[in-house]
């Protein structure tokens, strides 16, 4: 069994994918590749069709395309605060989450 990979981006997964089309696998032998190697939640089958359709019609870029809009504030630092969060707070109601990160994402978002 393979160890799993936690947390890759998301140009590494479509990367994958697309190593794995070149290699004349189906969508459906990617996907359980993917979940072997990255865990049962990476990616919906769905999804991979859609980016091996994609490389079908001749994309190759497997970064995002940039898009105008609010930036992001949601980065490494912030979900790691929250991961820590949560399991502090491990018997909670969903009140007492909401209040608690209501307070603690104000906090964050106002430094960044």
């Amino acid at each position: 069994m393979c160890a799993a990979i936690e947390n890759p981006a998301k140009c590494e997964v479509r990367g994958v994918i697309r190593f794995l089309w070149a290699k004349r696998l189906s969508a459906a032998d990617i996907h359980r590749e993917l979940c072997a190697v990255y865990g049962p939640n990476i990616m919906s089958e769905g999804v991979v069709r859609q980016w091996v359709r994609f490389f079908k019609d001749g994309r190759t870029n497997i970064h995002d395309k940039s898009r105008s809009g609010r930036p992001s504030v949601v980065s490494a630092d912030l979900i790691k605060k929250v991961d820590e969060k949560i399991r502090l707070l491990s018997n909670f109601t969903i009140s007492i989450f909401q209040n608690t990160f209501q307070t603690f994402l104000g906090q964050f978002c106002m430094r960044q």
